[in-house]
């Protein structure tokens, strides 16, 4: 949408919302159209004061239905939560901290049911259609989110990322996903998943919008972007399974990126990661995020398993057998690996792999349930490492000539968050951004 003024942005997003032909009914669960309005005034008379609250102020923003608002009940993407938990006391403290920012909050967004699976899809408020080809699914688990964002109901999405939720999503519709380092923003007010492991992040179309969205809510101050130069950069391609039984999408798109970051003067390294195969040890004992997504749902799943999706409940039944010894030794291995990969990086500015080896699949080949469970875990398989090692990632579009979206995934050491932004938007331009 075109910077004019607050108000007819957010008249502009409400009538994507709106439009009975798209997908506003099955992304948006709640549209907050008055109060969006009186905020988006008040942001267009700030701006004729020459008064701004911050990088955000009168920026039409999404939320994920996993954040606490006021009044209302956080559903989670599920059924059983509408029907039975309470309103929320109190705002999140990253829904406060943007309205007190400026930001114009216009809906609550759809999600997988729990945020448990990379795919997007949900069967108890529909699946929004991907922009890019309204046959596939989203990806997950902000689907809602990323559709919101991409098809102009917002221009950012507030989203969360257990394994890939922000970028998975991003990639797969052609737009920009962030995970940050998970300190950095608090998790309060929003559902869990995975306690030692969630974290909240921005999907949009630039990764200036990314980088705006983060700052204020991680309660930093913004500072204009100015792009790393890229000559000279040192860029690890990550080598092994995050490269293998990539599609023939992904594959070209990956390797014509690589290329452009040679030509643009990067020093690029071939990086085999032994530390990948020390986590999949790890988590072949059950996982720490799986066992802490059951011990959050096993008092539900006691009483109403049978009311949960089947591709969300299959992956929280994986995990019932997991004994207090596996993860405690689970926990304990994990902090390890961080310290060891993070020495392991000291020599790299950056990693870079394909955010999804896969494109978007189909709904249709999703049907049958082993099939939905194949393509969930190759969608989730790279980003996934992100999260284990608790780095920062961000997945940013690779330039497509037609053709499905596929991302390029750039991974940066804990804390070094804005450093990485301004990588991201040197590679953006070089991509045509």
């Amino acid at each position: 949408m075109a910077r004019n003024s607050a108000r007819e942005r957010l008249e502009a997003a409400l009538a994507r919302i709106d439009d009975p032909k798209g997908e506003g009914a099955r992304t948006c669960l709640t549209v907050y159209r008055e109060q969006a309005k009186t905020a988006a005034d008040a942001a267009d008379a700030r701006a004729k004061s020459g008064i701004s609250l911050g990088p955000v102020d009168g920026t039409i923003v999404s939320i994920k239905d996993l954040f606490d608002v006021a009044g209302e009940v956080t559903r989670a993407g599920s059924r059983i939560f509408a029907e039975e938990r309470k309103p929320a006391t109190a705002d999140a403290p990253v829904v406060r901290r943007l309205r007190a920012g400026g930001a114009i909050i216009v809906a609550k967004t759809n999600m997988s049911e729990f945020a448990y699976t990379g795919i997007g899809a949900n069967p108890h408020f529909g699946t929004p259609a991907n922009p890019a080809d309204r046959k596939r699914v989203p990806g997950g688990s902000s689907s809602g989110a990323v559709v919101s964002a991409a098809d102009g109901m917002c221009e950012i999405a507030i989203g969360s990322d257990t394994g890939g939720s922000c970028r998975i999503p991003a990639a797969i519709c052609g737009i920009v996903g962030y995970k940050p380092s998970r300190q950095r923003i608090p998790t309060d007010g929003a559902f869990p998943l995975s306690y030692s492991i969630d974290s909240i992040g921005p999907i949009a179309r630039t990764v200036e919008a990314c980088a705006k969205a983060d700052a204020v809510m991680a309660a930093e101050d913004f500072a204009p972007l100015e792009p790393t130069q890229l000559a000279g950069l040192r860029i690890g391609i990550v080598q092994g399974t995050p490269l293998e039984n990539l599609d023939e999408t992904v594959s070209k798109r990956f390797a014509g990126a690589v290329d452009q970051l040679r030509k643009a003067g990067a020093r690029l390294s071939e990086e085999k990661l032994a530390l990948l195969a020390d986590m999949a040890e790890v988590n072949s004992k059950g996982g720490v995020q799986p066992a802490e997504a059951f011990s959050i749902h096993r008092e539900l799943m006691s009483r109403r398993a049978d009311d949960i999706d089947p591709n969300v409940r299959v992956r929280l039944e994986r995990a019932r057998n997991v004994s207090a010894a596996d993860y405690i030794d689970m926990v304990r291995q994990r902090a390890q690996l961080i310290r060891l990969m993070d020495a392991r990086l000291s020599d790299i500015d950056i990693l870079a792999l394909p955010t999804t080896p896969i494109v978007a699949p189909t709904m249709q080949e999703l049907a049958p349930a082993d099939e939905f469970a194949r393509r969930n875990a190759m969608l989730l398989r790279n980003t996934l490492i992100v999260n284990f090692f608790d780095l920062c990632a961000i997945s940013v579009p690779i330039p497509r000539d037609g053709g499905l979206p596929a991302g390029l995934m750039l991974v940066a050491r804990n804390g070094q968050d804005n450093r990485l932004f301004r990588i991201a938007m040197a590679v953006e331009r070089l991509f045509g951004g």
